[in-house]
């Protein structure tokens, strides 16, 4: 778990606190109230839709901030989502009524100041005052006294709650763990919502000797092959990055890849590739790769990533719907859209924007794009299916939908051996059918991991 940064350490004057947090305010409220996703709003505006999105990002503000205001911006922003339904217990506590909807920026400045209180260990005065004063620049001076005394309260007695709460069925909402008990039981869920608590390690697929880079890192190597780090720096800053000798990935995310084998001289379709992680292992491993993707932004940050390296893939922006290769590849690979429910140790914000109506959406596009894959493989040759979704209806149920409609496709059932299993602790992850299903909660000493799905297939020679 990467340790706490401390807010009292970062800013040397009231008007340097009140910048970083006035950022932080307008990312909660672009993600809890406009809907954007947590990423979105942190990138530039030049950086959304190409620049042509006709909205300002939040993100703008950042490059204004130092690279501590920024990482601890981060930090504020993923606590008060991650802890959402904590928080607003507690403020809830302390309010006779609800605040009123035209008041909504007054609550997010509650949350924020909450989070700080409850789970970030800030000086109280830090936390109230930088509060109170950017309830007054907002232009919210009603609401000036009420933010000043609930905030006051909770420095005193907020604690005191937090250890009387529920907190991995506060912070799930509800639809998602009932969906997680119908599918895993009632004790994997909580162990799955209890690993979404912390923040994440970071995860490096690393081009070549993973336990060097471990060493020089300060890491260790997973099982799966993956350099995991507790204590990071900037990403930018690291060693090996300019250099190109590793990429951000998560250990779950670096799987579905090992699943096509040897791929060295193979042409291989990427679906879906943005925003790239599967697309430089294939081309590591020395596979002819074609990476397509809907996004030409995401596309942009795959060709940076792929100069960064220094390999070599065709990219292709089109629908895979519809788009099809002059011939047909010897491996496809589809990272389908998905809810994404699966990475919220890393993405809290996901918990907050998706729906259970996004399920049904989703599992219809999914559908397609598998047979659209189906008409791309060539005879004899392999599909990999994934998807980093918890759902059923994203991941088993549509490898099962698949095996019934597509003539000529067959399991190919996975072994523990291919993805660390056995004896690296992940055989757990192999289910029955011989699909890949990690879990946030596997690998749980070692800080556990996003939840995959993926499912192998294998076409019939003609």
């Amino acid at each position: 778990m990467i340790a706490p940064i401390k807010p009292e350490k970062l800013q040397d004057s009231p008007e340097a606190a009140a910048a970083p947090r006035a950022v932080a305010l307008d990312l909660v409220s672009a993600v809890l109230r406009k809907g954007w996703l947590l990423d979105e709003a942190l990138a530039p505006k030049e950086r959304i839709s190409g620049g042509d999105s006709g909205r300002d990002s939040p993100g703008d503000a950042l490059g204004g901030l130092s690279s501590r205001d920024r990482a601890f911006v981060r930090l504020l922003v993923t606590t008060v989502l991650r802890r959402l339904g904590q928080v607003d217990a507690v403020i809830g506590h302390y309010l006779e009524r609800p605040l009123p909807r035209r008041a909504a920026a007054g609550h997010d400045i509650l949350r924020l100041g909450a989070a700080q209180l409850l789970f970030l260990k800030t000086p109280p005065h830090a936390a109230v005052d930088t509060a109170v004063e950017m309830t007054r620049a907002r232009g919210f001076t009603p609401h000036l006294k009420l933010v000043n005394a609930v905030l006051r309260r909770m420095s005193r007695e907020g604690a005191a709650l937090v250890e009387t709460q529920d907190a991995p069925r506060l912070n799930t909402p509800d639809w998602l763990w009932e969906s997680w008990t119908a599918a895993y039981g009632e004790e994997m869920t909580r162990a799955i919502a209890t690993v979404h608590l912390a923040e994440p390690p970071l995860d490096l697929s690393v081009a070549d000797d993973p336990q060097a880079w471990a060493e020089r890192l300060g890491g260790a190597v997973l099982p799966t092959g993956t350099v995991r780090l507790a204590k990071t720096a900037r990403v930018t800053e690291m060693e090996g990055f300019a250099e190109g000798k590793w990429w951000v990935q998560d250990a779950a995310s670096a799987l579905p890849v090992r699943l096509l084998g040897n791929v060295a001289g193979k042409s291989v379709l990427d679906l879906c590739a943005a925003p790239g992680g599967k697309t430089l292992q294939l081309a590591s491993g020395g596979a002819h790769v074609t990476a397509l993707d809907r996004s030409r932004p995401r596309l942009a940050r795959l060709e940076d990533n792929l100069s960064r390296m220094n390999l070599e893939a065709k990219i292709v922006c089109a629908d895979a719907v519809t788009w099809r290769p002059q011939t047909p590849a010897q491996a496809v690979l589809l990272d389908a859209p998905c809810t994404a429910t699966g990475g919220l140790r890393r993405h809290p914000d996901v918990a907050r924007l998706k729906i259970p109506g996004d399920v049904s959406r989703l599992v219809a596009l999914a559908d397609r794009l598998l047979d659209a894959a189906v008409e791309m493989l060539a005879p004899g040759g392999r599909l990999v299916f994934c998807t980093c979704s918890l759902e059923p209806q994203e991941g088993p149920q549509r490898a099962a939908a698949l095996l019934r409609r597509a003539r000529g496709m067959k399991l190919a059932p996975i072994e523990p051996t291919e993805i660390g299993g056995v004896d690296g602790g992940l055989s757990e992850a192999v289910t029955e059918e011989g699909y890949l299903r990690t879990l946030p909660c596997h690998l749980p000493g070692q800080g556990g991991m996003d939840g995959f799905f993926a499912a192998r297939f294998e076409k019939a020679r003609e």
